[in-house]
């Protein structure tokens, strides 16, 4: 009860902000928190993971909605509702055809640059509000632009609310699992109608709607498939692969199983909660899962908690929210997401993989120019081509023995190492596939050329457990052209699958099968004494 407690004093000046962010009414998003929490605890697999609007998804659905809504509140809101029934949809297919295992090709790498693009872009999003100026653009350097030219209008009162009200919230540092969000709108408000702002111009949230959300289906018909599938597709991904990264990090430190197929049906049900109650769409995020957590939650019920608390605060206590300052919602999202920008991961890659720095940095450019949606989509593309990248490149270890041993090592790991006279011992250290096959050749026949006195070369497979028929063709093609310049072939240390696909493919009656299973010192040493 207390982790429910404290969970929505924490979730309604978030959702508030957020909704703001989503350009929604900001009822609706202490919607997402009452109803997602509900339809998450039915179904989700996690016991702190907690479920509400996200700073990204608020992002996406401002960005993505406006242009097909045209200006229509109405038809805004139902879009968003439409929406989250497709993400739901989406959730219930993933979860039916095992999809898991493809949403796990987007990298962790790939997200530490995705959620600092996102960061990035909803800090941007929200300093017009905190210097009290209009700002606009399309994308973060479009809005850098707009807001550099607009800094001769700012209101400075607006700025001073925004800047004392990030100041205070910093205090969460002290009080982790603490409500200081909500002390700092609580104090905001008194303060705002104590002095009277709102009648001094200063933007404020003005009247929220008492009571419960009618739940009834959404619209249908609003958008083609064309329209919706991407939208729904992208945060229905975004969704999934958060709430499962944060559901992972509470069950590793409390130790009990995730299970992550069912995290879809938890994810789906969140979302459809949420879009028969007329709100958007919904995800698990560490943020409120680790206030939730720091409360005491040890079961879903925590959720359920605070759905009920949420409700009650829409029935009696909307009123006392009219005078809070949009400049403190601002402040609110900047510091909710400013953590979303990990520098520390960043220059990690950096000194230790060049390659996922890269890839991070692609995510990352793409959300800052293209959006949230588009960077996402991109951001997996990447993942998926990068994955393909490295395992076209295989490391092709060529073996010498090591001095006074009976052992045998990559020669380019260690330099000293004694060249084998009249032997080539390569080992592809990867799965010999059609993506990395032409590559491990090429590499082979360079040390070839290259070494004139070479009578025998010698294929290790121990390193590759599995090979398709591109593979196998690599290895008649090494065949041939070794036969041709009067070199023997051997190939050892094939494991059993890769065993049954050369003897399917004729390699028995071009190479020993004997010496398939037979270690690589052993047939060197054999080698060398004869």
């Amino acid at each position: 009860m207390i982790a429910g407690v404290t969970l929505a004093a924490y979730a309604i000046p978030v959702s508030l902000a957020y909704a703001a962010l989503a350009g929604m009414p900001p009822q609706i998003g202490i919607y997402g928190y009452m109803l997602g929490g509900i339809g998450y605890a039915l179904l989700g697999s996690s016991r702190q993971l907690a479920v509400g609007p996200t700073s990204a998804i608020s992002l996406m659905i401002a960005a993505s909605v406006g242009g097909l809504a045209a200006g229509d509140a109405l038809r805004y809101a139902q879009i968003a509702s439409v929406a989250a029934l497709g993400v739901a949809a989406l959730c219930l297919i993933a979860w039916i055809f095992r999809l898991s295992m493809l949403v796990r090709l987007i990298s962790d790498t790939i997200l530490v640059g995705f959620k600092a693009g996102a960061g990035l872009t909803i800090i941007m999003t929200q300093l017009p509000s905190l210097f009290g100026v209009a700002g606009g653009g399309r994308n973060f350097f479009d809005r850098l632009v707009v807001l550099v030219g607009q800094l001769g209008g700012v209101h400075w009162i607006v700025l001073a609310i925004g800047l004392v009200a990030i100041m205070l919230l910093q205090g969460e540092r002290l009080l982790p699992g603490r409500p200081v969000g909500l002390a700092v709108v609580i104090l905001s408000i008194v303060v705002a109608t104590a002095l009277g702002l709102p009648a001094l111009g200063i933007p404020v949230t003005g009247e929220i709607p008492k009571g419960l959300p009618s739940i009834a289906m959404p619209t249908f018909g609003l958008l083609e498939f064309d329209e919706l599938f991407p939208l729904a597709a992208g945060i229905m991904l975004l969704a999934y692969v958060e709430g499962v990264a944060g559901a992972r990090s509470f069950a590793a430190r409390h130790d009990y199983p995730i299970d992550v197929r069912q995290e879809f049906l938890g994810v789906g049900a969140a979302n459809l909660a949420v879009a028969l109650g007329h709100g958007y769409p919904v995800a698990g995020g560490l943020s409120q899962s680790a206030v939730n957590d720091q409360a005491g939650a040890k079961t879903p019920l925590a959720l359920i908690i605070c759905s009920a608390t949420l409700g009650i605060c829409l029935l009696f206590l909307t009123g006392i929210l009219t005078n809070l300052p949009k400049a403190v919602l601002a402040a609110i999202v900047c510091t909710a997401v400013y953590k979303l920008v990990d520098i520390a991961a960043l220059m990690r890659m950096w000194r230790i993989s060049r390659i996922d720095f890269y890839a991070a940095a692609i995510a990352l450019v793409s959300v800052l120019m293209l959006g949230i949606l588009q960077g996402i989509l991109l951001a997996t593309l990447a993942s998926i081509f990068l994955l393909l990248a490295r395992a076209s490149q295989p490391n092709v270890a060529i073996l010498g023995r090591l001095a006074g041993t009976g052992r045998y090592a990559d020669s380019a790991r260690y330099p000293d190492v004694e060249p084998l006279a009249g032997v080539l011992a390569f080992r592809p250290e990867a799965s010999l596939l059609y993506i990395n096959a032409e590559t491990a050749m090429e590499n082979v026949m360079a040390k070839v050329r290259a070494s004139p006195d070479t009578r025998v070369v010698v294929c290790g497979l121990s390193s590759s457990p599995f090979i398709d028929l591109a593979g196998v063709k690599m290895l008649h093609d090494l065949h041939g052209e070794l036969v041709s310049r009067g070199i023997a072939f051997q190939i050892v240390g094939a494991r059993g699958q890769v065993r049954d696909v050369l003897q399917a493919d004729g390699l028995a009656e071009k190479t020993d099968s004997a010496n398939w299973t037979r270690r690589m010192d052993s047939v060197l040493d054999d080698l060398r004494k004869g």
